[in-house]
């Protein structure tokens, strides 16, 4: 399975909507970050994105999805699409010396690039963004190959650096592993700018205070609205019920904690992350990744020996 903060309260009624500082003569821009932690609030913006993760590891929220996220993954995220990299817990500790380090190329395909999409050349390149405008992981066995080009992109400038771009998109076309889109939101209603923001709202007091006895009442006074009407209305932009998601960012949260082997019991870890007890954080353990608490961490640690005897 896959799966902070220092801003002021003010600051986090406004995360959704982000803007891309884009310079007038790029229709490419690269950004290399070296920072204690990554952004820490759900947001979106009009540029889709190619994420590489050079250093650091956490939870991504995409849409309507969560996944775990570690040090040399690359992801591609949708215009438009909802998303939050978040660092781990001890990423945000006071003594932390840890820090992440990312490289993002962001592109607007309905903007300066739209011209180019629009030549028949183009086509298929400009099919396979539409088709994955909720996103994908770039496939392991093609991690060097992405990264390579992205660092052509990164040291070019001008036409070579558009026409770099456009033979890494090319590559994305060759792809044989199936490509598993990051989110589910393309089949959720649109959202409007406020509706967005009310979402945003919620995702962010959940993330920060999951490890809290947190109840409906509570997560509907984030988003302004009375217990009722918020049920419907989180279901019906997130095709998850409040409780399904609150369970599943606590589990992937649990998952975490354990195979960084960390903890002094599993009922520690269960306590940690919001459960009230150790027969439900059992129960819901299972029900999200299909195995026992205990059975996650042996399948786990038997698929790190065996990769390690692979690369022996």
């Amino acid at each position: 399975m896959a799966y902070s903060t220092l801003l002021t309260k003010d600051a986090k009624m406004k995360v959704l909507q982000f803007t891309i500082p884009v310079a007038h003569d790029k229709s490419v821009i690269v950004e290399q970050v070296d920072l204690p932690y990554h952004y820490p609030y759900l947001h979106r913006h009009k540029e889709a994105q190619i994420t590489w993760i050079q250093k650091g590891g956490g939870t991504l929220i995409s849409g309507n999805s969560m996944h775990r996220y570690n040090e040399g993954e690359i992801y591609l995220i949708g215009a438009n699409l909802p998303h939050l990299f978040k660092s781990n817990p001890e990423y945000f500790e006071s003594n932390s010396k840890l820090s992440i380090k990312a490289f993002t190329i962001f592109f607007n395909p309905e903007g300066a690039l739209a011209g180019l999409l629009s030549l028949p050349e183009m086509k298929a390149i400009k099919i396979m963004l539409q088709q994955f405008q909720q996103g994908f992981k770039i496939p392991a066995e093609h991690f060097v190959e992405v990264s390579s080009s992205m660092n052509d992109i990164k040291n070019s400038s001008g036409a070579e650096q558009i026409m770099h771009f456009f033979m890494m998109l090319n590559k994305f076309l060759s792809f044989n592993s199936k490509l598993v889109p990051l989110s589910s939101y393309g089949g959720m209603p649109s959202i409007t700018e406020n509706e967005g923001i009310r979402i945003g709202n919620v995702y962010n007091y959940i993330m920060q205070n999951f490890s809290l006895p947190i109840t409906l009442e509570d997560a509907a006074q984030a988003a302004y609205m009375t217990p009722g009407s918020f049920c419907r209305y989180f279901k019906k932009h997130t095709g998850q019920t409040f409780v399904e998601f609150l369970s599943r960012i606590r589990i992937n949260e649990a998952c975490k904690r354990l195979v960084a082997h960390k903890f002094e019991s599993i009922s520690t870890v269960a306590y940690s992350c919001g459960f009230k007890s150790i027969t439900n954080f059992n129960r819901v353990f299972k029900g999200v990744t299909g195995n026992s608490p205990r059975e996650y961490l042996d399948n786990y640690f038997n698929n790190v020996s065996n990769l390690a005897k692979i690369a022996d």
